[in-house]
């Protein structure tokens, strides 16, 4: 189980079996916001749909592949964080999330991706992370251009959303660019 404390009051914890019920709550709750960004909402539909993602979860995971934490704010579950993919031999990780629709404005996506990009960095010792987001996600986009990612071009009509297709935006950092991001930040 992997365990990141980011700040009083918010962590980031591996999504367990206990999990499920209240996953699957937050994703009900928010369907329909949900659902304008995120692909597999029609295929999310009971709670044994919501213990068939934690347990691929939990195989990545046991497989050295990434992870998928829940965002816990004040002891409630209000979003999903983790490595889509995880490539060792390039040392290159992608992050994906999502953030309940009444959770976000309060900078909780932000740290919570901050924690991931310095996890991937410092404890994996990758040289790459990699964010995409839907051109039109303008939220979503916001979190990578906050922690200082540089925009790498659009992949056209790279995900079906239902009943069209949508453009990404790459989002990257590698290492070096970490470091000098860090450094200007602090001083």
């Amino acid at each position: 189980m992997v365990k990141i404390p980011i700040e009083e009051g918010l962590s980031l914890r591996s999504l367990e079996h206990e999990d499920a019920k209240e996953l699957f709550a937050l994703t009900d709750s928010c369907r329909a916001y949900l659902r304008c960004w995120l692909p597999w909402l029609d295929v999310t539909r009971t709670l044994q749909d919501t213990r068939s993602f934690i347990e691929s979860a939990l195989r990545q995971s046991a497989a050295n592949l990434g992870f998928q934490n829940g965002i816990w704010h004040e002891g409630r579950l209000v979003g999903v964080i983790g490595y889509h993919h995880v490539d060792w031999a390039n040392r290159s990780a992608n992050i994906g999330y999502w953030l309940g629709d009444r959770f976000q404005g309060h900078g909780l996506m932000t740290k919570a991706c901050r924690a991931l990009v310095d996890y991937a960095f410092d404890v994996w010792r990758m040289n790459r992370v990699e964010i995409r987001c839907a051109v039109g996600n303008t939220k979503s986009r916001a979190i990578p251009e906050r922690l200082g990612f540089k925009s790498e071009g659009v992949v056209r009509e790279a995900e079906w959303l239902y009943d069209h297709f949508v453009d990404h935006v790459v989002y990257g950092m590698v290492a070096k660019e970490r470091e000098e991001h860090r450094r200007n930040a602090a001083g």
